[in-house]
């Protein structure tokens, strides 16, 4: 059973506490804080997408909250509202490429590090969910579980996730065989059946499992022929 819902007072209550790391922020006089999420580490494919985002410093939105524990529709439509009433917002793209080239790690950093430079104007200070991102010339705070504390990394995560779930519902017409519109690349049976009976496709994650290994007993395969030719 979900939690019930909370009185007009309580969710008021719970909004002005998610912005207690940002009013502490706007009280040591920063004025652009970010708030910087991402989705997609996990799945087996598809880019990680990261979202970065300015909210006005009186921006109250009944129903924001870590977007893993809200539905699709009530996601979009937060999403929706957030971009409207943003100073800023900007998304980073990172793809499978690069996520085997680079880790997952260092690829997921990247498209935060991206979001942020995107933003204008230019924040003075990030809220990030779990991670520091390298190289990036803006202070920041590191905050683990930083998607149900922090006002501006909640509303980062819901653009992160319907962003990332457009993209792959467009992948899902490109690849129709995997169920991407579904599970969105995460390794759920269908999609773990559908690897088995297709193999992986272009946007699939080759340094993850079970991909890593399937390719790994393909290319041995086609080794063995080459001797017996």
């Amino acid at each position: 059973m979900g939690r019930s819902r909370l009185s007009e007072k309580e969710e008021l209550k719970r909004l002005e506490s998610l912005k207690r790391f940002e009013n502490q922020l706007y009280q040591e006089g920063y004025t652009y804080i970010a708030g910087i999420d991402e989705v997609g580490r996990g799945p087996l494919a598809g880019p990680v997408v990261a979202a970065a985002v300015i909210l006005p410093p009186e921006f109250c939105l009944p129903g924001v909250n870590d977007s893993k524990v809200l539905s699709e529709k009530k996601r979009q439509s937060l999403a929706s509202q957030i971009k409207r009433f943003a100073l800023s917002w900007a998304i980073g793209i990172v793809s499978p490429v690069v996520i085997d080239r680079d880790n997952i790690l260092n690829a997921t950093c990247e498209a935060m590090r991206l979001a942020g430079k995107a933003l204008l104007p230019k924040p003075d200070f990030l809220l990030i969910d779990a991670v520091k991102i390298p190289d990036i010339d803006i202070n920041q705070l590191a905050i683990i579980k930083g998607d149900t504390l922090s006002m501006s990394i909640a509303c980062a995560s819901i653009i992160a996730k319907t962003e990332r779930d457009q993209i792959m519902k467009a992948y899902d017409l490109l690849y129709p065989n995997y169920g991407f519109a579904r599970h969105k690349g995460y390794a759920t049976r269908e999609h773990l059946l559908a690897l088995e009976a297709y193999g992986p496709c272009p946007i699939h994650r080759h340094s993850f499992e079970p991909i890593k290994s399937m390719r790994e007993s393909s290319y041995e395969f086609k080794q063995q022929q080459c001797l017996f030719e």
